[in-house]
């Protein structure tokens, strides 16, 4: 989530940065050149004013007599133009030059000098030329024109170098560029903390939620930081997983109580039976019935005593060489394999995890047991310690008759048999407490084919420490 936001936040602070900056540069730019307008026209005013007493030639002829207002007209275009290096031209209407400078300097014909031009001959003077850029190389024109009673006898116009205005709106607008990227930066900061403030508060719920998953029901949020409603969301969140702790506590509690309480009733029942059956003639198959019965009821009891007690264990992790621990676990089921006629052999290499050895004990008697139990005689269990990278696995295989597809999405279910195996002792919780137990050490065991018959039981655990 973090990862959306910040971008999403970014892009429109930088949109709202941008909305503010372009018109801010343009302006810079429209100012700049308008400071440069404005001085030429007060430049091309001066020049109207000494231009406008001029004497113009006879119509048709050129001019032989000295003319002091116009050698004073030129003086003053050859200083302009030698101290700014501004073209500078009067002309007539009939685009006869008046004076200018430089000398080699005339009205051309077509451009921007020539629409000056045109547009002051209609008593218009050019205050708003076209913007120039500063990546355009283009020449500032102004014209104004010389009116004499009431009419337009000649204009004046400037050409200027637009070089030093360009460097200067550049200039300002590395200043504005330079003031946008401080922002941006500046709202970079307050985005990452505005995000790291909003979404803390739900990394830790979703970090506890990973941990009521799976199985650590202590877990809860600190109920500190973020926004108020976030902060709301986690009390909520703490009472919730407090109710469903309760909940579950009493339900196991309720079985281990109820396991507990029966237990004895049932051996004062089967101790009468077994009474019973001295008093009857010997081989009498109802008593013995009952006798069978009596002890699956108490085998189911002790089952669900020690379900409830591996759904509430904490495991105690550490780092456990597997390959030994499951050796000797092989070799302790070794004996009761071969009284089966059962092969029982594994290959367990040294091999290192975090488990609870009591726990990962039991549970590999569990499938031991259930591997045995379930495999033919001459046929062979084969159990096999393996690492993978971050994980590693004990892979118990038996060449019984296996499962279906259908079963094997049952099979870890509580009280569940396959339909085929109802005649095998057991109560059908061994594999259950066998994934409660592995739940509680962080690990996990998945079910599947061993070819060419048989299940195949996967116990995974994980290398490195619950803190890592």
């Amino acid at each position: 989530m973090h990862t959306r936001l910040l971008p999403l936040l970014i892009v429109l602070m930088a949109a709202v940065l941008l909305a503010l900056g372009i018109p801010l540069a343009v302006s810079v730019a429209a100012a700049q050149q308008q400071k440069v307008v404005v001085d030429r026209i007060d430049d091309t005013a001066f020049f109207a004013a000494l231009a406008q007493f001029v004497t113009a030639p006879p119509s048709g002829s050129r001019r032989t007599d000295p003319d002091e207002r116009l050698e004073t007209l030129s003086r003053e275009l050859d200083s302009y133009y030698k101290v700014y290096g501004i073209r500078v031209g009067v002309f007539y209407a009939n685009d006869a030059p008046m004076a200018h400078a430089p000398a080699d300097w005339f009205l051309p014909r077509e451009g921007e000098v020539r629409n000056a031009f045109d547009e002051a001959l209609l008593s218009r003077r050019s205050d708003d030329p076209k913007q120039v850029w500063p990546w355009q190389r283009h020449r500032l024109v102004v014209a104004s024109p010389v009116i004499r009673d009431g009419d337009v006898v000649a204009v004046v116009v400037t050409d200027s170098p637009t070089g030093q205005m360009r460097s200067r709106i550049l200039s300002g607008w590395l200043v504005i560029i330079a003031g946008e990227t401080a922002a941006m930066l500046l709202a970079v900061g307050a985005a990452l903390r505005l995000t790291g403030w909003v979404l803390r508060p739900v990394r830790v719920l979703d970090a506890t939620t990973h941990d009521i998953a799976t199985g650590r029901l202590k877990s809860r949020v600190a109920a500190a930081g973020g926004p108020p409603e976030l902060r709301r969301l986690a009390r909520s969140f703490n009472e919730m997983a407090d109710n469903v702790e309760a909940v579950l506590e009493q339900q196991r509690a309720f079985v281990a109580d109820a396991s507990h309480q029966l237990r004895n009733p049932l051996s004062a029942l089967l101790l009468r039976i077994e009474l019973l059956a001295l008093e009857l003639p010997e081989g009498n198959e109802e008593i013995a019935s009952v006798q069978t019965e009596g002890k699956r009821l108490a085998q189911v009891l002790d089952d669900l005593l020690d379900l409830a007690l591996a759904e509430h264990a904490e495991a105690d992790l550490s780092l456990t060489d597997i390959g030994a621990l499951t050796a000797e676990r092989v070799a302790a089921w070794a004996p009761t394999a071969e009284a089966r006629g059962v092969r029982l052999v594994g290959d367990c290499p040294p091999t290192t995890a975090w488990a609870d050895p009591v726990t990962l004990s039991s549970a590999l008697d569990a499938v031991i047991d259930n591997a045995v139990k379930f495999t033919p005689k001459d046929e062979r269990v084969e159990v096999t310690v393996a690492s993978n990278g971050d994980t590693s696995t004990i892979v118990v295989a038996d060449g019984g008759p296996g499962l279906t597809d259908e079963e094997l999405t049952r099979v870890g279910d509580r009280f569940w048999r396959s339909s085929r195996h109802q005649n095998v002792k057991g109560s059908g919780l061994g594999l259950s407490i066998t994934r409660a137990l592995l739940a509680a050490a962080g690990g996990s065991i998945a079910y599947g084919h061993h070819e060419p018959h048989g299940l195949k039981v996967t116990v995974t655990l994980p290398r490195t420490g619950p803190t890592a």
